[in-house]
């Protein structure tokens, strides 16, 4: 994330929100195909399933609702995003600097992955009430149903029927997916950018290519962690009031009636979004910061 020690947290900010706008635009198709795959209702032989498979569920929901459709309950992340993204690259730029006791000496992989967790833990304020909201308007789409006009009136009407816990609902399961995935994820990124860089050479002076592998794996490692509470996550988030219990009750479930498997359902879509759009959100953050430090290297 450029040199630490100078990055002032509104650049880091600015950048990140920039790094999250290139991530939705690039990845949020893949992520509607995602949570249907994860939601869809079980069916009592293959042939009756909705959707066969990450293709299958593409070609129908183009063809249903056009290109548009796969970006469906774009508005919420978007609102949530940028700013979300903007927090994440922050928290991780403090971790690093509240572990730093010499400028001169690199941080070790612990203090990285530590700062990548605090990522975590700040994104998580934002980011579990934006998925909530999100997971609910792409289901409804595709069961045919018109609850919530969008991602305002969702979030109204959480909060006016069962008040703030409703709309925080899945919180513990948001942070149990982010903080260990985002220590990995940063602190993947920070390692193949160490790696990448010639002897002598500046890590900032990283060619676009080498910035979109690290990006890229970063983003697919990320998700190796975070998708079974992702999958444990929607389920809970998307059932009828009083389904689940808790937690374990949704695993326990989902063990039950679908075995280990159901906790990777999904996984296409989620690994062939997570190169593309970490790629490109990472490329987003270091473009921005490298604007950021012409434009105005005093801020």
């Amino acid at each position: 994330m450029g040199d630490e020690g100078s990055v002032s947290p509104l650049k880091n900010f600015v950048a990140g929100g920039v790094a999250g706008a290139c991530l939705l635009l690039a990845g949020h198709p893949l992520d509607t195909i995602k949570v249907r795959l994860q939601t869809q209702p079980k069916a009592p032989s293959a042939q009756y399933v909705v959707y066969r498979g990450t293709y299958d569920c593409f070609h129908k929901t183009v063809s249903k609702e056009g290109i548009l459709g796969l970006y469906r309950g774009m508005g919420a992340p978007l609102a949530g995003v940028a700013p979300m993204m903007a927090i994440s690259f922050f928290g991780f730029g403090l971790g690093k600097q509240l572990q730093q006791t010499d400028p001169n000496t690199p941080h070790t992989h612990t203090q990285l992955f530590l700062s990548g967790c605090l990522a975590g833990v700040f994104t998580t304020v934002i980011v579990a009430p934006g998925e909530r909201i999100k997971c609910l308007l792409q289901v409804q789409a595709s069961r045919g149903e018109s609850r919530f006009a969008g991602p305002v009136d969702c979030a109204m009407r959480l909060y006016r029927e069962q008040g703030i816990r409703s709309v925080y609902k899945g919180t513990l399961l948001t942070l149990i997916r982010d903080v260990p995935s985002n220590g990995l994820y940063f602190l993947t990124y920070e390692c193949l950018r160490n790696l990448m860089t010639p002897e002598g050479q500046s890590v900032t002076e990283l060619s676009t290519p080498k910035i979109l592998l690290a990006g890229g794996v970063a983003g697919v490692l990320n998700w190796t962690i975070a998708l079974p509470p992702d999958v444990l996550k929607s389920n809970f988030q998307t059932a009828a009031e009083g389904k689940y219990r808790g937690l374990v009750d949704v695993l326990r479930t989902l063990l039950r009636e679908e075995g280990p498997k159901a906790l990777y359902k999904g996984f296409n879509a989620v690994f062939l979004r997570a190169f593309p759009a970490n790629a490109a959100c990472f490329l987003g953050f270091e473009l921005a910061l490298k604007g950021l430090n012409a434009v105005a290297p005093g801020w």
